[in-house]
């Protein structure tokens, strides 16, 4: 089934969505927010369940679904949890600030935990605080959890995925050397980001979901231009149920906690950084990454950060073309 928070209040009012996306059914009689449907999951899930399939036969009347109207289907969150599992997107942006990347990346998840009180909606403007912070896009695929144990092992938090959706997670590139230099992790630059429209059970998402990875072509375009055509599916090193038993292992994780794959990224020919779609690759889920390539290929960054009146897209579709999440459609506000 799809889900979705239309805006109202501070936690959205949930809705039961069309498989196409374009009818939708109030399910606030069952639970009035997806937090609240998340807390009583067992009992909830079966009822949506079965609201999802009335509205696929239309014997519940429907409305017109519009993806503006949408909050993040997590307006605010008891746990943001970003990981970097593609750890390519990791030794390019590092190689980016001059820093090199530990072997240990490549075998033990790097995981930081975000601000989750306030996400912005998936058509709301990026408001950008001033250019000079290197506001940049991130293309991602997050996770929602029910209750996971502390000390919960690979399978167990399989078994604790509730949803799937993208996610925008956006970072300001250039105040991030300072505060990591400090010692003491992220906070400054990372604003709030954005989740697609509607999340979707891994159930409805058939062979793109294997139980650990979504497979598909993360579409991002850039002032309507195609920027990033990456596989979700390939160079994820740390998939879903590893980064849930890594964020677990000392904790317990509340039902509602967010986990973020961080930037997809996938390695070109050989293991090289790829090119961009403008030059036949795949082009790349971040523009940190394209401005790397940039150098390493022109010995300069020509690609900018996010400057006012730019237009981001972030997109997944299905086998027949048709979104699968809805679109993450924003445009940067000064």
């Amino acid at each position: 089934m799809k889900l979705a928070s239309l805006k109202h209040g501070r936690d959205g009012r949930l809705v039961v969505v069309s498989r196409d996306l374009t009818r939708y059914v109030d399910a606030s009689h069952i639970a009035p927010s997806l937090q609240a449907a998340l807390d009583t999951w067992k009992r909830s899930a079966p009822r949506l369940e079965t609201l999802a399939s009335e509205v696929e036969l239309g014997s519940v009347p429907t409305e017109r679904f519009r993806e503006k109207d949408c909050a993040s289907p997590l307006p605010r969150a008891y746990q943001w949890a970003d990981a970097s599992a593609y750890v390519n997107h990791v030794d390019l942006v590092r190689r980016a600030r001059g820093a090199e990347m530990p072997p240990e990346y490549w075998t033990d998840p790097l995981i930081y935990q975000g601000g989750s009180d306030v996400f912005l909606g998936p058509r709301d403007p990026l408001p950008l605080g001033a250019e000079d912070w290197g506001c940049d896009m991130e293309a991602e695929v997050a996770v929602v959890c029910g209750d996971v144990r502390a000390g919960a092992d690979r399978d167990q938090a399989a078994r604790s995925i509730r949803l799937v959706m993208l996610a925008n997670d956006l970072t300001f590139r250039n105040l991030i050397p300072a505060e990591l230099a400090k010692g003491f992790g992220f906070f400054q630059s990372k604003p709030p980001g954005s989740f697609s429209p509607v999340c979707v059970t891994p159930d409805e998402l058939g062979e793109a979901w294997d139980g650990a990875r979504l497979h598909g072509t993360m579409h991002v375009n850039l002032n309507g231009q195609p920027f990033g055509r990456a596989h979700t599916g390939i160079d994820m090193t740390f998939d879903f149920p590893t980064l849930i038993a890594h964020a677990a292992r000392t904790r317990a994780l509340s039902a509602g906690t967010i986990v973020g794959s961080g930037t997809v990224s996938n390695r070109g020919p050989e293991g090289s950084p790829g090119l961009p779609v403008s030059r036949g690759g795949v082009g790349y889920s971040c523009i940190a990454e394209q401005r790397m390539v940039e150098i390493l290929l022109d010995g300069a960054a020509r690609t900018s950060f996010l400057r006012a009146g730019d237009r981001v897209e972030i997109e997944m579709l299905d086998e027949r073309g048709r979104s699968i999440f809805g679109r993450i459609d924003q445009t940067v506000e000064a």
